[in-house]
């Protein structure tokens, strides 16, 4: 007999979250200028706006939190995490950051430059996410999307559709001197896309090509673990491989990579950034210092060295994983029950509902992401993120809005925190909000922005002729 799913945990600690009335959020709505990243925690009930740093740590990762060497320098904590890294990640270099964009920061400052050094550069990659671009673009270079074009067929079933397409990839390698293109960088899962695999088969052939042109590669590798599942599940001679002998062979064609650990390092804080080549570290070591600490510690304490040390090690555990994907997927079927139009197939991390179609009637430049996103926590008080045009930004040198292909409500399902009956009820709630979607005709309109990477600390109000719903 075939035994039902059961979480491989039991809860230890709980935290309680209350229900908000309908009046109680369309005030929150007000106060934060519509802005989801304004609205304070206690008022929303199931957060999803992101998984980064949002997960439960485990026991044996709250005991290293109890372990911690806070020492300046040396620390034990740091070489724990040093073994961690070079058995998990493969690489025997790498500096500790506080975060994933502080690891960006540092190699774009090492591989671009500083100020407006990047002026004429290009960065070709796969949907680059918005503060890779931002870090790109802020240095006057050119972020150049080189996704396949399956990526932008939300019903597509293709199985990797984070893949780079290789005819792309080499006009971008083909169209400067090589002291035009610092790095090429691969994002695994690829976020923007709606949290889909890159296949190893990809990864091989971008990097066989990078390394034709000498151009650095570099893998974005906030969600290594889970693009790791995806090869071992779908893709032909890796189902008998174990995930952390996917990852390592993943990483293997990598110079380097980036990583947010708050995501599949399952902390709440801290990043890494790695590499191949010593002279390339040493390089980067003066940056490291100045924007996030001594190359020991990197910005993290640690405590937070200690518990990532371990998470690593979980995020990589078959039984971990196989509960992660599944309850993904569950609030993805749950969502296309109820008629939602989802992206598919289903994301490692997070599950992608498509705006346009969820709210036909409001124009692109009311953003029918975000005005997705509000409704929702209108209705039950679910809080998700727009992956659209506010997110997409302004064209650096025309100024005017990016309208890319597909406009993304993401819900994010942070790791180890909800239940599958929060799930049901996000769905419930979607379900609700787009029933009445062929009735929203108007979204918002921006009234005050900052000039890069906006959706952060955007300011919104109704457009004119909008009503509350």
């Amino acid at each position: 007999m075939e035994l039902p799913f059961a979480e491989p945990y039991r809860a230890k600690t709980v935290e309680t979250i209350r229900r908000t009335t309908r009046e109680e959020r369309e005030r929150a709505l007000e106060r934060a200028s519509y802005n989801l990243f304004n609205i304070k925690a206690e008022d929303v009930f199931v957060d999803l706006l992101t998984d980064s740093g949002t997960g439960a740590m485990s026991s044996a990762q709250w005991a290293e939190m109890m372990l911690g060497d806070e020492s300046y320098a040396g620390a034990s904590s740091y070489y724990k995490l040093a073994d961690s890294v070079r058995e998990i990640l493969g690489f025997e270099r790498f500096l500790p950051t506080h975060q994933g964009r502080a690891a960006e920061n540092v190699l774009f400052s090492t591989l671009i430059g500083v100020g407006a050094a990047g002026v004429g550069k290009i960065v070709p990659g796969n949907a680059h996410f918005d503060t890779t671009k931002g870090h790109i673009e802020a240095r006057g270079a050119s972020a150049v999307d080189c996704t396949i074009d399956e990526a932008f067929d939300p019903d597509s079933d293709f199985p990797f559709k984070g893949n780079v397409d290789l005819g792309k990839l080499k006009a971008a390698l083909g169209s400067k001197p090589r002291d035009m293109i610092p790095l090429c960088i691969v994002t695994t899962t690829c976020n923007t896309a709606g949290g889909q695999p890159v296949s190893m088969a990809n990864l091989r052939a971008v990097s066989e090509l990078c390394r034709s042109r000498g151009v650095p590669l570099f893998i974005d590798a906030a969600r290594f673990a889970e693009n790791a599942w995806f090869i071992k599940q779908r893709e032909e001679g890796y189902a008998g491989k174990t995930a952390r002998e996917i990852a390592l062979q993943m990483l293997s064609y990598a110079d380097g990579c980036t990583m947010s650990s708050k995501k599949d390092g399952l902390v709440n804080i801290g990043g890494l950034l790695c590499f191949r080549d010593e002279e390339l570290m040493r390089r980067a070591m003066p940056y490291n210092i100045m924007y996030e600490g001594f190359n020991t510690y990197g910005g993290m304490a640690g405590r937070d060295m200690g518990a990532l040390s371990v998470g690593l090690r979980e995020a990589t555990e078959p039984e971990y994983l196989e509960s992660r994907i599944r309850q993904v997927a569950l609030l993805g079927r749950a969502l296309e029950g109820r008629g939602v139009r989802v992206v598919r197939p289903y994301g490692g991390h997070a599950i992608f509902v498509d705006a346009l179609r969820a709210l036909p009637r409001v124009p692109r430049e009311e953003f029918p992401a975000q005005t997705l996103a509000i409704e929702v926590y209108r209705e039950g008080g679910v809080r998700g993120v727009e992956i659209g045009a506010i997110l997409a930004d302004r064209d650096p040198v025309t100024r005017e809005n990016r309208y890319p292909r597909l406009e993304l409500l993401r819900l994010a399902v942070p790791r180890r925190t909800y239940t599958d009956n929060h799930m049901e009820y996000v769905a419930a709630v979607l379900g609700a909000a787009a029933e009445r979607g062929d009735r929203i005709t108007r979204g918002y309109r921006i009234v005050r922005e900052a000039p890069i990477m906006r959706h952060f600390t955007v300011e919104l109000e109704p457009a004119a002729g909008s009503a509350a719903r």
